[in-house]
């Protein structure tokens, strides 16, 4: 058994040891798989960088966030992630700040055009494409580029990629051709053209445009064999170069006489400036005969009478030549103003020689750009300017009030006025701070005890201030605190002061900012010991006996004390009786018989005395002003009777008659400085102009008063300009013509009959240019300062031997005053001109000319419409530019005006003065004036509304008379026509009062009391008074006052005994809560005055429930309604205060004294005062009258001239209202316009020949006009248009008549209409395109191929419009139809609709119709021919044809028999074909209507069996019974007609 044990265990063992070996191999395995699988299992994610924190610039730092995530998404611990692979989490920034946004910028160019993108695919209206830009940094002060990683640290980079549309591509749009041309007559083939033109070139890649002609070949008789006919042309060439003649040709020398300039000239001037002169040469051109089929032919079979010219003398071309340029000028600016304004510099060039012929013209000689500052020193901001205003000056009152009689009774005006000053501009200057001293001020003021009721006038002023140095803010407020004895508790003591540190407000604040602590006044006090007699608090003093003193009665008033405790043995004893009252002498001045009556104060004047006062203490703060003297007079006055002598009156009440006052601040006159001198001008000035002068001007700011320095006399200064610079003086001067010029003897010889040296040629001159000294000058200071350059050459003609020759003409004879006389002119025939008789021809070879003389007879129309009422405007103010000053009339009588346009006797247009001075016709017109609304005066005050308490009292105005004219409105009035104004009043309801005195010592019954202490009695007196102003005071009967509150005149008293605790007499008791609850009780306590050990003190406190109105009352506030706004003193108009009474009433509808409300704090309901403005009665005020402006239009009818004014002031209140009519317009008088215009360009002229090339020619006429719609033009001298434009010069121009065999562009077509590309309806662009085109025609037929070269022009337009295409359709007509392209403004047009969806043109049936005579018909489908009709399928479709009966033997109709070999496609036959009798629809199903049909005949059998039964019953009613009969059998016998 041991054995077996032994054997087992290294059994189990090896078992244990290899479970763990295999499981441990398993674990390593499984983490080497884990291992193997982390890498790609958990991967590192970042987050954003953060900002960049740390030091400005490179010194930066910026962190993100880094973790391991699982590829699940769950985030991992970092040590499953690979170490080596984690992103950084922190890196180096650049810090950006403030300063360096100042250094860099990102300078962004524009974006580029839209390229296509993506994937080529169908385009629909427009495809995504792609615009790009390019950025770079710039450096801000020099513009210079820099490294783009600096702005990309400051702001990051701009898109330089964005999205875009580009739209489908467009083709070329095309109109219609035209009509076919004629063809040529004759038997030679010829062609006829059409033609079309462009209306939308092709876009964004599509289609270019078709062949704009076609060409077709005109059927023509053929010739008969060698008689062909053809025409012939005689073809001219163009001109060839301009050229000189060889050296042997002397005579296009300018020979010996050409000019004054000398040899010795030249060579003393050949250094700078030489003479310009035109160098005359030759051209030629070649003359050719052309045949109809464009071959050429003999020039024989062309030559007519007239050969045309083949040589002609010329200007040889030259161009202009120019200087090199200056260097550049100075800035036009000294200083910035920034980029809104920037400086510019300029540069010139001169000319070294102006254009000859045909050579290219001077280009221009300045140019200018901006200037910047960039790389050079930054110019110092310009300096900044302010508006300033003067002080407002005095009112001035319109005297438009002043014509009421009332109105002469006041010295004094008032009411609304103007007040003006001046507005001006200063130049902004930084100047320091001034220190002004530290000043305040002390104050004092007082309270309104009784608002004023029911009068115009205000109170007083409440606060009064003087200025004082070093002001103090902060003060000690003392008051009294408790008695403290001296020794132990009882005995002689003093009161403790209590101090508080309080602001001006009367707010506590802390200790420290008030000064050093008061030094407090002892005051002595006592407290009573247990023995000592106790005595009460002094009773208030009584009213004074007397509210005056006179010879039999003086004011007297007396307080009291009273014995509130006896004392014990060996205590203070009590006093006697008489010292326990005082009396005091009260109201000891006179009664009312004479009083003190003072002046007004003077106006404050300086005094000697106190102006050495003065130089010692400072009593105001500013330097410049003193301390004067008011006075006024004192007058003792007695009652009834006026002054009476001052010893009448006590001097201890005697007013002051002096006064210090501070004296008003001497104010200097304060003046702007000069403003800078207006600018010199900069251009020169003619030597004769007058001096030109400059100016300044300073403005008054502050005018002098109080003896302040006075205001200088020169406010404006004027001064001659130093240094003008005056214009210099050029002038040209111009050679004698050089002998006349032609073509060269060689080149004549070889045109026939031209060996003669005569004819039209060209002579030429030397001009130069002098200064005013006759010295030679530059071309270009001539050019500059003397006009145009004189010509150099001019045609001349050498006559021939057979040319008639004439002496110059005449001058014109003198004319008459007759408007119908002519002037004349001659001229006479010279040499063997005279003999010849072709001369003597005077219809050819004139030698008389007759003109009409000008007739200076006018007539003149009016123009225009009437101008406004012009209101005292003279001749002079009616001038242009004449402005109007003073005060302008506003209404009266006045000239209205209308133009005038002044014609000749022609009907031509002249200037107006010839007709009228003026050139106005005048009438008298009339302004009405206004007239004001007028009221009565203020009625008087009505009594108060009430008898007691608050109320109001009114008074009125009324109506007199209305306003017209614009004059002032009246007030808003009631139903009555009355105005009103309404104050509260306030009546008295108790002008009685009960008074009472104090109360008398208690006394104590001494019969039943040996002590003399005890309870008692105490006693006072009650008397009725009155409460009103004059008898205030006076003692009146009982009887007069309310007897419910009679106060009480008796009542219990208690004198303690000695030994006995001592109290004082009950408080008052406290107040009830505002709310009144039963709940609440009320309380009064009193004080212990002496207590003792032997008996306890009696209660020192009661109490009882608030009832309300019993001891408890409720109050409220209640208010009258608003006065009407009123004003302080005489004052018509401006800020005042309106007012409503405030009463307080009880809760028992007692009214009592307003501080019952006050102390409870009540919320007030509003206001009792509050400010209130009545508007001035300010007229409107009107500047004066504008100059005239100058006339809308320089010339012609419709022009018109304006004045105007602006409101100074408008109207307020009931002011009189501004005038509608701010402004004035009247017509201008008809000036004539002169105007140069072109005639339209003729037709080619060849000089002889019939084809080739020639010029067009157009003509330049002067003409007048009034430049209206309708105007006619009529022409008139050349002088009166002046000089005409350069652009306008051209007269003519090179053209070319096609030769037969030519290809040539037809004259251009019109520009189309303006045409945006657009995208679903909506604008793609901002600006159009229009078209125009030239097509290419050609003959003959054979040449057509070579011609090629049509044109097409775009230009861009603004204002177009979107165009959609369509395509549109003709109805089928035998399966065919016509489908065109078309324009949604209705042009039919090829191109621009998408072939894609073209509609089909012609018409096929599917399947297609192959049974026997059948065919395909409108409608889409097979029908059968005529005669024939369909059999269908079940499926709707054409199974074959038959024929229908009894058609085949009519012989006659011959449309069957044609049918059976030809379809009947007529469209009558179509439309009988759809109602053939065809029960199944194409896919098979039964037709609608032969359900109706069978539904139809079922009805009519069922209606017909129901109808039959009826009848039968009906006629069995009538018959007898019939006999029986044999039943009737029915049998088949087989017939078929059963």
């Amino acid at each position: 058994m041991l054995l077996q044990q032994n054997w087992v265990s290294p059994r189990w063992t090896w078992q244990s040891l290899g479970k763990s070996f295999i499981f441990f191999v398993f674990l390593m395995l499984q983490a080497a798989d884990l291992e193997a699988r982390r890498g790609h299992q958990f991967v590192w994610k970042t987050g954003h960088w953060g900002r960049c924190v740390g030091d400005c610039g490179s010194g930066g730092t910026r962190s993100r966030a880094v973790w391991c995530t699982h590829t699940e998404g769950w985030t991992s611990h970092h040590a499953n992630c690979d170490q080596q692979e984690k992103p950084e989490s922190q890196r180096r920034c650049f810090k950006v700040c403030d300063w360096h946004l100042e250094l860099f910028e990102w300078d962004v160019s524009g974006w580029g055009s839209c390229e296509p993108g993506g994937e080529a695919g169908p385009c629909v209206m427009a495809q995504h494409g792609l615009q790009r830009r390019s950025a770079r940094c710039l450096q801000k002060l020099d513009r210079s580029v820099v490294a783009a990683e600096i702005c990309e640290h400051l702001a990051p980079q701009p898109p330089l990629e964005q999205a875009c549309l580009v739209p489908c591509p467009r083709d070329c749009v095309v109109t219609d051709f035209s009509p076919w041309s004629p063809c040529s007559g004759g038997c030679t083939n010829s062609l006829r053209h059409r033609t079309r033109a462009v209306i939308a070139p092709p876009l964004y890649g599509g289609a270019p445009c078709p062949n704009l002609t076609e060409s077709q070949t005109c059927a023509a008789a053929a010739c008969p064999l060698g008689e062909e006919e053809h025409t012939y042309s005689l073809k001219v060439g163009p001109w060839g170069e301009c050229r000189l003649p060889h050296r042997e040709d002397a005579s296009l020398d300018l020979g010996e006489d050409s000019g004054e300039l000398s040899t010795s000239w030249l060579e003393g001037h050949k250094a700078q400036h030489h003479p310009h002169t035109g160098q005359v040469g030759y051209q030629t051109r070649a003359v050719s005969c052309v045949r109809s089929d464009g071959r050429h032919a003999v020039l024989s079979l062309c030559v007519q009478d007239a050969v045309p010219l083949t040589s002609k003398t010329c200007v040889i071309a030259k161009d202009c030549e120019t200087s090199e340029w200056s260097a550049w000028s100075s800035c036009s600016q000294t200083c910035s103003w920034g980029d809104l304004a920037p400086g510019f510099r300029s540069r010139h060039r001169s000319v070294r020689s102006v254009a000859m012929g045909s050579g290219k013209l001077c280009p221009e000689l300045e140019e200018k750009e901006a200037c910047s500052t960039g790389g050079r020193e930054l110019l110092k901001p310009c300096p900044r300017f302010s508006w300033r205003t003067s002080e407002w000056k005095a009112c001035q009152v319109s005297l438009f009030d002043q014509q009421s009689p009332q109105h002469h009774k006041h010295a004094v005006l008032c009411g609304g006025g103007i007040q003006t000053r001046e507005v001006y501009c200063v130049q902004i200057t930084v100047e320091g701070e001034t220190h002004r001293l530290k000043e305040g001020f002390r104050m004092r003021q007082r309270h309104v005890i009784v608002d004023p009721v029911g009068t115009l006038a205000g109170c007083p002023h409440l606060v009064e201030s003087i200025p004082c140095e070093d002001p103090t803010c902060y003060e000690w407020i003392v008051s009294e605190g408790i008695c403290v004895a001296d020794h132990g508790k009882c005995g002689p003591g003093k009161h403790i002061l209590k101090t508080v540190c309080k602001n001006k407000k009367g707010e506590e604040v802390p200790y420290h900012l008030c000064s050093e602590l008061p030094r407090p006044d002892v005051m002595a006090c006592e407290i009573p010991c247990a023995t000592d007699c106790v005595l009460s608090e002094w009773s208030q003093w009584s009213p004074c006996s007397h509210s005056c003193s006179s010879k039999s009665a003086e004011g007297s008033q007396s307080r009291s004390r009273s014995i509130l405790a006896l004392p014990a043995e060996g205590g203070k004893a009590c006093p006697p009786d008489r010292a326990l009252q005082e009396h005091r002498a009260c109201n000891d001045h006179p009664c009312v018989h004479f009083f003190w009556e003072t002046s007004p104060w003077s106006s404050c004047s300086e005094d000697v005395l106190v102006t050495a006062l003065n130089a010692t203490v400072s009593w105001s703060g500013e330097a410049t002003c003193g301390v004067g003297m008011q006075t006024r007079k004192v007058f003792c006055m007695r009652s009834g009777s006026g002054h009476v002598t001052p010893k009448r009156c006590p001097d201890s009440t005697r007013p002051e008659t002096v006064r210090p006052c501070l004296l008003p601040c001497k104010k200097d006159c304060i003046v702007t400085p000069f403003s800078e001198w207006t600018r010199c001008p900069t251009a020169c000035q003619p030597g004769n102009a007058t001096a030109v002068k400059q100016s300044r001007y300073r403005i008054i700011i502050q005018d002098a008063a109080n003896g302040g320095q006075a205001c200088p006399d020169t406010l404006y200064e004027e001064r001659e300009c130093e240094d003008t610079p005056v214009c210099p003086v050029y002038r040209w001067k111009t050679h004698r013509w050089s002998h006349c010029v032609l073509v060269p003897e060689s080149v004549r010889q070889n045109v026939l009959g031209h060996n003669e040296a005569c004819g039209h040629g060209l002579q030429s001159r030397a001009v130069t240019c002098l200064t005013e000294n006759n010295e030679s000058a530059d071309v270009s200071e001539c050019m500059k300062w003397a006009g145009p350059m004189p010509p150099l050459v001019q045609d001349c003609l050498i006559p021939c031997k057979d040319d008639c020759t004439f002496t110059p003409w005449s001058k014109f004879t003198a004319c008459s005053f007759d408007c119908e006389s002519t002037k004349t002119r001659r001229r006479s025939l010279t040499g063997r001109s005279r003999k010849r008789d072709k001369c003597q021809n005077t219809e050819v070879y004139p030698q008389v000319e007759t003109e009409l003389c000008p007739c200076e007879v006018f007539t003149s129309q009016p123009h225009g419409n009437w101008s406004d009422c012009i209101i005292g405007g003279g001749k002079l103010e009616l001038q242009q530019g004449v402005q109007s000053h003073g005060d302008t009339k506003e209404c009266g009588e006045g000239v209205r005006l209308r133009a005038i346009a002044c014609y000749d006797k022609a009907g031509r247009l002249v200037e107006p003065s010839r007709c009228s001075s003026s050139g106005y016709v005048e009438e008298s017109c009339t302004v009405p004036c206004p007239f004001d609304c007028k009221l009565s005066d203020w009625s008087s005050w009505s009594p108060c509304s009430s008898s007691c308490g608050t109320g109001m009292k009114v008074r009125s105005k009324w109506l007199k008379e209305k306003p017209y004219s614009g004059g002032r409105p009246c007030p808003k009035l009631d139903l009555k026509n009355q105005v009103y104004e309404a104050v509260p009043c306030y009546t008295e309801c108790n002008q009685y009062s009960w008074v009472v005195e104090p109360w008398s010592p208690c006394k104590i019954n001494s019969e039943q009391n040996s002590l003399h202490c005890g309870e008692g009695i105490q006693t006072r007196k009650v008397r009725c008074v009155s409460t009103t102003e004059d008898h205030g005071g006076e003692t009146v009967p009982n009887t007069l006052c309310n007897k419910a509150e009679i106060p009480n005149e008796i009542r219990k008293c208690s004198l303690y005994c000695p030994n006995e605790c001592a109290v004082s007499d009950w408080g008052p008791w406290s107040t009830c809560p505002q709310v009144c609850d039963p709940s609440t009780v009320q309380t009064r306590t009193r004080q212990v005055l002496r207590s003792v050990s032997r008996k306890p003190c009696p209660e020192d406190s009661q109490m009882k429930p608030c009832i309300l109105n019993q001891n408890c009352f409720q109050y409220q506030y209640n208010l009258t309604a608003w006065s009407t706004c009123q004003l302080n003193g005489n004052a018509t108009c401006g800020r005042g205060v309106r007012k409503r009474l405030l009463s307080c009433v009880r809760s028992d509808g007692e009214m009592v004294s307003a501080r019952h409300c006050e102390q409870r704090r009540l919320e007030k309901p509003a206001e009792t005062s509050s400010e209130c403005v009545v508007r001035c009665v300010v007229d409107c005020r009107l500047s004066a009258w504008s100059a005239w402006s100058q006339c809308s239009q320089t010339c012609g009818s419709g022009g018109q001239m304006v004045r105007g004014r602006t409101v100074l002031l408008k109207a307020a209140a009931e002011g009189r209202p501004c005038p509608a009519q701010l402004s004035q317009h009247r017509s201008c008088p008809v000036k004539p316009c002169y105007s140069w215009h072109l005639g339209p360009w003729s037709p080619c002229r060849l000089q002889g020949g019939q084809c080739g090339d020639g010029l067009q020619f157009r003509n330049l006429t002067c003409v007048v006009h009034d430049a209206s719609v309708s105007a006619t033009s009529q022409p008139v001298e050349d002088a009166l248009c002046g000089e005409l434009p350069l652009k306008e010069s051209v007269l003519q121009l090179p053209c070319s008549v096609p030769c037969p065999g030519d290809c040539h562009l037809t004259e251009w077509s019109e520009w189309s209409s303006c045409e945006l590309t657009c995208i679903d309806g909506r604008s793609f662009e901002t600006t159009g395109r229009q078209a125009r085109s030239r097509a290419l025609i050609g003959q003959p037929a054979e040449n057509m191929e070579s011609c090629s070269g049509q044109v097409v022009e775009t230009r861009p337009c603004s204002g177009g419009r979107c165009y959609e295409y369509l395509w549109k359709t003709s109805l089928w007509r035998d399966n065919v139809r016509t489908v065109w392209c078309q324009r949604s403004d209705g042009v039919n047009v090829t191109g621009g609709c998408a072939l894609q969806t073209k509609p089909a043109e012609v018409r096929h049936c599917s399947p297609a119709c192959r049974k026997p005579f059948s065919y395909c018909t409108q409608r889409g489908v097979c029908g059968c021919e005529r005669g024939y009709t369909e059999i269908m399928r079940s499926n709707g479709l054409l199974d074959y044809c038959m024929k229908v009966p009894g058609l085949e033997d009519k012989k006659a109709d011959v449309k069957t028999i044609a049918g059976k070999n030809k379809p009947v496609n007529s469209k009558m036959h179509d439309i009988f074909k759809g109602w053939s009798i065809q029960p199944f629809n194409p896919d098979g199903k039964l037709k609608m209507w032969v359900y109706g049909v069978s539904a139809s005949g079922f009805l009519i059998i069922v209606l017909l069996i129901f109808t039959s039964f009826l009848m039968c019953k009906k006629s069995k009613q009538h018959q007898s019974t019939p006999p029986q009969q044999k039943p009737l059998t029915l049998a088949y016998d087989g017939d078929i007609d059963m």
